[in-house]
């Protein structure tokens, strides 16, 4: 019993090869969202600049998932900060949000190509809503197991951290039947992340200034 949680063990290791692989596939699909933002070889200037003009939904795609996935790095980091083991469980949830973070790119392309059709925007919020959930998951199962950390989560600190996830997973979710009756409007819709994200965040670094 730790802090009033009945510890639960199972197939334990060190938290430093989790976040070394973490970071490396975090690294890799930021990488591939850039694969898409190519233009032709050979072009007169009246096709250069069609190029160009085409290839805008493209980066527009990429700064948009490079700003989702960093998001998620940012917070599979500030959860981890202080564990020092895993165990199973964690270890499966892991690799759970490093398969739908490598998974990414595939929506994001379908976002640059075919961003004006309610299949592309349902998808691409579905994976964001479900790499949120997954790490969501994650983030509890730590705070439930103080004993994986060297210094266990303040609780406010991890409420805060669950609202975060919370919300992500609620905005991307909540995109998804918006995106059938409007694939703009549902894009629009994201842009709610921006302001809790900034109010979210600056009570984090409050709580955790404090604690």
């Amino acid at each position: 019993m730790v802090n009033g949680h009945q510890r639960m063990r199972d197939d334990e290791g060190s938290a430093a090869r989790l976040l070394a692989l973490s970071d490396g596939v975090f690294a890799i699909a930021m990488t591939l969202l850039a694969l898409d933002i190519t233009l032709p070889a050979r072009l007169d200037a009246a096709g250069y600049e069609a190029a160009l003009g085409e290839a805008v939904p493209n980066l527009w795609a990429y700064a948009l998932s490079f700003v989702v996935i960093a998001a998620f790095w940012r917070g599979h980091h500030q959860v981890f900060r202080n564990v020092r083991e895993v165990d199973g469980t964690v270890i499966k949830l892991g690799l759970l949000n490093l398969g739908l973070i490598a998974l990414m790119p595939f929506p994001t392309t379908l976002l640059a190509e075919y961003g004006d059709q309610w299949q592309s925007v349902a998808v691409y919020s579905g994976a964001a809503a479900a790499i949120g959930a997954a790490q969501l998951v994650l983030t509890v199962v730590l705070w439930k197991r103080p004993w994986l950390s060297s210094t266990a989560i303040p609780d406010p600190v991890a409420r805060n951290d669950v609202l975060d996830l919370a919300a992500m997973v609620l905005i991307f979710a909540v995109a998804v039947p918006l995106a059938l009756v409007s694939p703009p409007g549902a894009q629009l819709w994201w842009a709610v992340l921006v302001p809790v994200k900034v109010v979210l965040g600056r009570r984090s670094k409050r709580l955790r200034a404090v604690t």
